[in-house]
């Protein structure tokens, strides 16, 4: 680990890189609003500069951490910060990304739950809970009969073991989230046979974070 605190600067670095594989890739410009501790001391404990850090693809114990802003600046990535106050029942280390890449633009919730884990909590307004403890597939796709099942096959023809998986929709026939987590790497190819749906929006794999 690179940094004083494990949930201010470990935790903070992985809920970055788990925005970053969410959005597809290193974003191009990010609003970054921190609720509680992370806006309180988040400065001091080089939280700021974890996160951007992460966005770009640092890993927590990657020592060009410390340099997280010139990477990012490097990688043509540009950022904002923000305090938000989310209420008591908000977790203190919590960071809501506000991330526009390319023609896309996506929200992710997530908070750091101390000795280095987190839990990204939010993508898009769909309830999730990612902590990056597994090779994982996030996609939104209308909500068709047998996507589940086509899905499920495409990882198994690849000889992917899923873990757990998660469906929430707006509504019938409406957007729905699925996420996926997996014992094995999702390959380039099964992403690609997941992609060729014609009912789906998008697919991104979040690979599993040490």
């Amino acid at each position: 680990m690179v940094g004083p605190s494990s949930s201010h600067t470990a935790g903070a670095c992985r809920l970055g890189l788990i925005a970053r594989a969410v959005a597809g890739g290193t974003p191009d410009r990010v609003r970054i609003q921190l609720h509680g501790s992370f806006a309180a001391t988040g400065e001091g404990h080089g939280t700021h500069r974890a996160i951007v850090g992460g966005l770009v693809g640092l890993a927590p114990d990657d020592l060009r951490l410390r340099e997280g802003y010139e990477e990012a600046r490097a990688a043509g990535l540009t950022w904002e910060f923000e305090e938000i106050d989310l209420g008591d029942e908000a977790h203190p280390n919590t960071a809501i990304f506000h991330i526009d890449r390319a023609d896309d633009s996506l929200v992710v919730r997530g908070a750091s739950l101390g000795g280095g884990r987190v839990e990204v909590s939010e993508i898009d307004g769909f309830p999730v809970a990612l902590g990056g403890a597994y090779h994982t597939v996030v996609l939104l796709a209308h909500d068709e009969p047998g996507t589940i099942a086509a899905v499920a096959t495409i990882l198994s023809a690849h000889h992917v073991n899923l873990a757990t998986m998660r469906v929430d929709r707006t509504g019938r026939h409406q957007d729905a989230l699925m996420t996926i987590e997996a014992d094995e790497p999702v390959s380039d190819a099964a992403l690609g046979a997941i992609r060729s749906f014609p009912w789906l929006r998008w697919a991104r794999a979040v690979p599993r974070i040490a």
